[in-house]
């Protein structure tokens, strides 16, 4: 089955278990490549992060799930590929690289772990998001999870913050070396850490439901074919009488 495929038939559960709620949509670059960094803070933030952007997300999992045929079958057409925990696994870096190369999203999170109930800016990074950065020169769109007492739990909502891209130049780097990934990392971290809006993840914000996924694009196109005077008269969010006789 097609990443689409899946995601169309997953996509309302996902959307309603998590209870998600989206701020900075407009921030997400129309075309990649470019790298997703989230903290992370629960096994699900893959899921959320990709119920809540518009390109498709290609992850690290665990080698042994590949193991598995069926699972197996299922995370590779949602974007997965194999690393090898707890060792310097080259040949994901490399494919990770190629993957960003050829224009598609990698999401990868600065802590590297876990950090279940504790607020992000209380955590560490590792400087693997920076090395990747260096060598793919991919910009970088941070991506804040934010949820009561950061533990998520179905139901409950889950607010996703998308910020502003960081490009290339604005992580310093010169020769590529061990200390500038670290403090690339931390660049990435910082800015992420700086969209929290209450230290215990309190829903602060009040975000509407996302929109479906694939109908963001859709719609700027819909938009861009209208005339000028249309498209201003046009409300927002709102598809035009012909969009809507063509559904």
């Amino acid at each position: 089955m097609s990443y689409k495929g899946v995601y169309n038939f997953f996509g309302p559960f996902v959307r309603n278990f998590y209870n998600l709620r989206i701020s900075g949509a407009e921030n997400e670059p129309k075309n990649g490549p470019f790298i997703v960094c989230p903290n992370h803070i629960s096994a699900h933030d893959p899921v959320i992060v990709d119920a809540a952007l518009h390109h498709q997300m290609r992850f690290f999992a665990k080698a042994e799930l590949f193991r598995i045929p069926l699972l197996k079958q299922l995370i590779t057409s949602l974007g997965a590929y194999p690393v090898n925990r707890g060792a310097s696994d080259v040949r994901a870096i490399r494919k990770t690289v190629e993957i960003l190369e050829n224009g598609e999203c990698v999401c990868i999170f600065p802590q590297g772990t876990r950090y279940t109930g504790v607020k992000p800016n209380a955590s560490q990074t590792r400087s693997g998001v920076g090395m990747i950065a260096f060598r793919s020169k991919a910009p970088v769109l941070p991506v804040l999870i934010q949820t009561k007492g950061w533990k998520v739990s179905p139901f409950k909502r889950v607010n996703v913050v998308i910020g502003k891209p960081i490009t290339y130049d604005e992580l310093g780097f010169t020769t590529g070396n061990k200390s500038e990934y670290e403090r690339a990392s931390e660049i990435i971290f910082d800015r992420i850490s700086a969209m929290i809006t209450d230290d215990y993840g309190e829903d602060t914000l009040m975000l509407p439901k996302p929109k479906k996924k694939y109908q963001l694009w859709e719609e700027k196109k819909s938009l861009k074919a209208l005339p000028s005077g249309e498209r201003k008269a046009l409300p927002e969010g709102k598809a035009s009488a012909s969009e809507k006789d063509g559904d």
